[in-house]
C-alpha cells in the first residue's frame, strides 16, 4: 500500500486545501495521472500521482485544509484492499 502525502508548494506554507479530487475510491490509477486539484493562498496546483494501482482509501475530503506532510489517501499494489494495509 503506498501513502499519498500533502505536498508543499511553498517555503513557509504548512497547509493545503483540498479542492477538487479528480479519482474516486475503486478507481485505478496511472503513475504521474493527476489526482487532485489543491491551492493555498497563492497557487491553485494539480497533484499527480506517483503510483500505479487502485485508489484504495480517500483520508481527507474536499474543502478540508490539510497539514503538508499527513496522509491524505492509500493507493493499493495490485488491487490491494484498504485490509492489506498495515
Amino acid at each position: 500500500m503506498n501513502k499519498v502525502i500533502m505536498p508543499k508548494l511553498g517555503v513557509a506554507q504548512s497547509y493545503c486545501l483540498i479542492e477538487k479530487w479528480l479519482k474516486n475510491e475503486g478507481d485505478f490509477i496511472e503513475k504521474n495521472e493527476p489526482l487532485l486539484e489543491i491551492s493555498t493562498d497563492k497557487i491553485n496546483f494539480e497533484v499527480t500521482s506517483k503510483y500505479s494501482g487502485k485508489l484504495v482509501k480517500i483520508l481527507r475530503k474536499e474543502g478540508e485544509e490539510v497539514p503538508v506532510g499527513e496522509e491524505i489517501a492509500l493507493i493499493g499494489d495490485n488491487g490491494g484492499t484498504i485490509n492489506d494495509f498495515s
